[in-house]
């Protein structure tokens, strides 16, 4: 067959003229949003050094618990052991707790850890007191004239965490850089927003999982310097079904939620706004809506979709994540959390020096997290996964 110039219909897709039909997008399937790190927004300032510190301050308490199981009789006993005697002056007004009675203390024996009180003040009716009860102090009434009291105070405390250095190594041969390609215009570029998508989905399960080293935390050349995330940090309300009074439900139920709201309500000046959890106990609170929802005839779409929950102690926007455990629900106060880069080392690429036929260099990112006064933010673990 003599030679025309022109490629046939009938050679179909044999012959070089004849270009291969891809489309111009690269999809990626693997998971890389960052909702968490979405929430929380950029912060306002940089971390300064790899151990990055903050300040935290309380209030006097005006809560303490009896300490005394020896009574004579816990319904006229006057002196009683406590938790914190110090916490009390002569003059304060103390309610215990699930009681009607109101008692006024008339001495404080710090040293012993007891205070004596009158018992039924203002004409209301004694009743029995118990050891590990709650007392609230309403408020001191000072005399009139009388001199001023013994000053007291609270120490700010120096609270921290260390930064943590994540990277990716990024090479690309000369020819694959000369080559051309179907839908990426620079291979360099593209492995780049490739190894930043999966350091950028690290960096948000390590500030929720993550946890420091137990010995020699600054890191070395042979101790890996890692950053204390959010589950790690929280001590102070961890909830989980029967343990202190917490309803003994594996399944996540809206009174447990609203319970452990109010428990961080009733201690810290904060309100959480924020519930991040993963799929299970997402469809978990979605189910909260399902015995009240109604359909009328015209409706034709089916909505079981919780974004926002919104109780007395706060509207918390629940935030999916991929990176919270099964098991577990996080409420965060997030004006008090900040995912901070050290200055001048937010993520960034790196050239490095080539040793031969390719270009090489490295994605890399220094970042802490600032959790502050943790008291505000709270857990409930031990739940159903599946």
């Amino acid at each position: 067959m003599a030679f025309t110039g022109k490629a046939t219909y009938s050679a179909g897709g044999t012959l070089p003229e004849i270009a291969e039909d891809v489309g111009d997008v690269v999809s990626i399937v693997s998971p890389y949003e960052t909702p968490l790190l979405d929430h929380l927004g950029d912060p306002t300032r940089p971390a300064t050094s790899t151990y990055h510190e903050w300040l935290e301050d309380e209030l006097l308490p005006n809560t303490d618990t009896i300490d005394d199981s020896d009574w004579t009789d816990p319904s006229v006993d006057t002196t009683f052991g406590v938790a914190h005697a110090d916490r009390f002056r002569v003059g304060d007004q103390v309610r215990p707790a699930g009681s009607g009675e109101l008692l006024i203390v008339t001495g404080v024996d710090a040293g012993v850890g007891t205070i004596t009180v009158v018992r039924g003040y203002g004409a209301t009716t004694a009743e029995a007191l118990a050891d590990a009860q709650l007392l609230h102090i309403l408020g001191n009434a000072a005399l009139e004239g009388d001199d001023a009291p013994a000053a007291r105070f609270t120490n700010r405390v120096r609270k921290g965490n260390w930064t943590q250095i994540f990277t990716a190594a990024v090479r690309v041969s000369g020819s694959d850089l000369a080559v051309r390609k179907v839908a990426v215009g620079d291979e360099l570029d593209y492995q780049k927003q490739e190894r930043l998508r999966e350091l950028l989905r690290d960096l948000e399960s390590t500030v929720i999982n993550g946890t420091t080293p137990t010995s020699a935390p600054e890191g070395s050349d042979t101790v890996r310097r890692t950053m204390r995330g959010i589950i790690p940090t929280l001590t102070t309300n961890v909830f989980a079904p029967g343990v202190d009074g917490f309803p003994g439900d594996t399944d996540l139920t809206e009174a447990q939620l609203n319970l452990a709201l109010r428990r961080i309500w009733e201690q810290a000046s904060s309100r959480v706004d924020t519930i991040v959890v993963g799929g299970y106990q997402k469809r978990r609170i979605n189910a909260f809506i399902t015995s009240g929802r109604a359909y009328g005839p015209e409706d034709v779409t089916y909505r079981e979709l919780v974004s926002v929950y919104e109780s007395d102690f706060g509207v918390c926007r629940v935030v999916l994540s991929r990176a919270a455990p099964a098991g577990c629900v996080l409420l965060l106060d997030s004006s008090r959390a900040d995912v901070l880069p050290l200055a001048g080392r937010s993520f960034h690429y790196k050239p490095l020096a080539a040793g031969g036929d390719y270009d090489a260099g490295e994605v890399i990112g220094e970042y802490t997290l600032e959790l502050r006064n943790e008291g505000a933010h709270g857990i409930i673990t031990g739940l159903d996964a599946s």
